[in-house]
């Protein structure tokens, strides 16, 4: 099988890739890389945009992923503006946000990106939550505060003990990905 790496400058998001697809017997590299982000309302776009350009810089098959977490009494907001606003307002910014709202639904999005040089791929992973009240202990990024509609613990609490990954929107996009690599290496 062909080498695959993972390119990002997120460590935490590396080892959770990793773990998932290690699951799955599929090896990878991390390729710590500042990747350009464009500008765009298509996380689809902005995840496609980064998996060109790492490759272009690494050149070999490559993956990057993009996430969102888009809360509906936000209109979507953080959306795919999730790392920008968790960088300057962080989880305690988006409660704050909130605190006047009962309505706490989100839906957390992930894309995987893969491309080789020949036609990208993506794929893409939902779960549907809702914002906790509190910010919680473990996980990084909107763990703390994103409480998934299968559970009554944050993907903080869950990321601690090794549930996360079971379910979580990164997991389901990673799934999608795998049965497709797996298909194009035969």
């Amino acid at each position: 099988m062909k080498s695959l790496s993972f390119a990002s400058t997120n460590w935490d998001k590396f080892m959770e890739i990793e773990s998932i697809l290690h699951r799955y017997n599929l090896e990878i590299a991390f390729c710590k890389l500042e990747i350009e982000e464009i500008q765009s309302d298509s996380i689809n776009e902005i995840a496609l945009r980064k998996s060109q350009y790492a490759f272009s810089n690494i050149n070999c098959p490559v993956i990057v992923e993009d996430d969102g977490l888009f809360i509906d009494e936000l209109n979507g907001f953080p959306g795919q503006y999730s790392a920008f606003v968790f960088k300057t307002i962080g989880n305690k910014g988006i409660l704050d946000l909130l605190r006047k709202y009962e309505n706490r639904s989100a839906v957390f999005v992930s894309i995987i990106a893969f491309c080789d040089g020949q036609t990208p791929q993506i794929f893409e992973g939902k779960i549907r939550g809702k914002i906790s009240k509190n910010i919680t202990e473990g996980g990084w990024g909107f763990d703390p505060i994103f409480i998934p509609g299968i559970n009554d613990l944050s993907f903080g609490q869950l990321q601690d003990i090794k549930k996360k990954q079971e379910f979580s929107h990164r997991s389901r996009a990673l799934l999608q990905f795998v049965e497709w690599y797996k298909t194009q290496q035969k």
